[in-house]
């Protein structure tokens, strides 16, 4: 068995693969691979697969599979995993850190500090405590999400089509959602459906100065209405560890300049214990379809 690994995993995964055969980083070497292990930077499409024509198994180290073309990969008998179960933790922890430094104005406060400026009187904070949160989303990760914005005291809310009842999240509709919320947490994957629900319409649905955290997929997202919405206070503030494209445009994406938008470079998974567990469970597929002859 050949292994290509094409994105960033932790260093230690080629030794745990070795015991299945030859692991490799050469990405000319795509045609003699098995199976493939991408994270995001890798884009799986008709012609990557195409090229790969030794391919059994690809694996995505991480939660969405949207730049892997799905349907065709099985249409060439190819099957696609990912490690859904890997990166709730790290993504949930990202969602919670920018949820409360948001409000708290930890950035402004920091910046101003490092500009020997004293803005104890300007910087004015608000609490998680008994606010709403609606999570848009309640898979695994926003279940995590839910369970630490429950810790804080906040009242937890969800909209999720695929799901009727939540332990830890009252299910509502998209409006109820929109309406209700003080902070809306996204966790969504990028679908026909999801792509730009959050815009100028669904916007001014909600309240005014209503917080907004996306750890989902940055296109659930419309960027110009959203910045647009910020520079009016109807929204809050925007946080985000995902983009249209990683990095994003530059000199295109109109959050780079947008007011309150506070901005990570999609590092929500990117914890060495979860690029462990990633590994893990990289490594129970591999076994798994080795011990079903499938590779």
């Amino acid at each position: 068995m050949k292994i290509l690994i094409s994105d960033a995993f932790d260093p230690a995964l080629p030794e745990k693969l070795a015991r299945f055969g030859e692991v490799f980083t050469d990405k000319d070497r795509l045609p003699e691979a098995d199976v493939v292990l991408v994270r995001s930077k890798t884009k799986c499409t008709k012609e990557y697969i195409d090229g790969a024509t030794n391919l059994k198994l690809i694996i995505r180290g991480g939660v969405g599979i949207d730049n892997i073309d799905s349907e065709y990969a099985r249409q060439k008998g190819v099957a696609v995993h990912n490690t859904a179960s890997a990166s709730s933790i790290a993504v949930a922890e990202c969602a919670m850190a920018l949820m409360i430094a948001i409000p708290a104005n930890v950035i402004p406060g920091h910046i101003s500090m490092k500009q020997r400026d004293w803005q104890k009187k300007a910087l004015k904070r608000t609490e998680l405590y008994r606010k709403t949160v609606g999570f848009l989303g309640i898979g695994r990760i926003a279940t995590e999400t839910a369970k630490r914005a429950a810790a804080f005291g906040m009242k937890v809310i969800a909209y999720d089509k695929y799901v009727d009842e939540s332990d830890h999240a009252e299910m509502v509709t998209f409006d109820e959602l929109l309406s209700r919320s003080d902070f809306i947490s996204m966790h969504l994957p990028l679908t026909k459906e999801t792509d730009g629900m959050i815009n100028k319409e669904s916007m001014g649905r909600m309240k005014d100065g209503v917080i907004i955290v996306n750890t989902g997929r940055g296109k659930c997202v419309n960027e110009v209405d959203m910045a647009a919405a910020l520079a009016s206070g109807k929204v809050r503030a925007y946080g985000t560890d995902v983009w249209y494209s990683d990095p994003p445009n530059w000199d295109e994406c109109p959050l780079i300049d947008a007011p309150n938008c506070t901005m990570t470079p999609h590092i929500g998974a990117s914890t060495k214990e979860n690029l462990l567990r990633i590994g893990d469970v990289i490594e129970e597929i591999v076994e798994e379809y080795v011990k079903e002859g499938k590779l």
